[in-house]
């Protein structure tokens, strides 16, 4: 049972997201010879005051662009 588990900033919407998924079921299917109903794509959203980079929290290095 692979897991793949992606970590990013909230703000995809869906359609985002089942694209995404679609596309590395299709990468792990080619590239590590899974089984597409085998794997577990995982998608955690993560608020920007929840990630930090070079000390500094990600509202302060990447300021919300919508």
């Amino acid at each position: 049972m692979p897991v793949v588990t992606v970590q990013m900033w909230t703000g995809r919407s869906t359609e985002q997201k089942r694209k995404l998924v679609a596309a590395i079921t299709e990468a792990m299917v080619v590239h590590a010879a899974c089984k597409p109903d085998h794997l577990h794509v995982i998608i955690q959203d993560v608020p920007k005051d929840s990630w930090g980079r070079a000390g500094r929290l990600g509202t302060e290095n990447e300021p919300d662009t919508h």
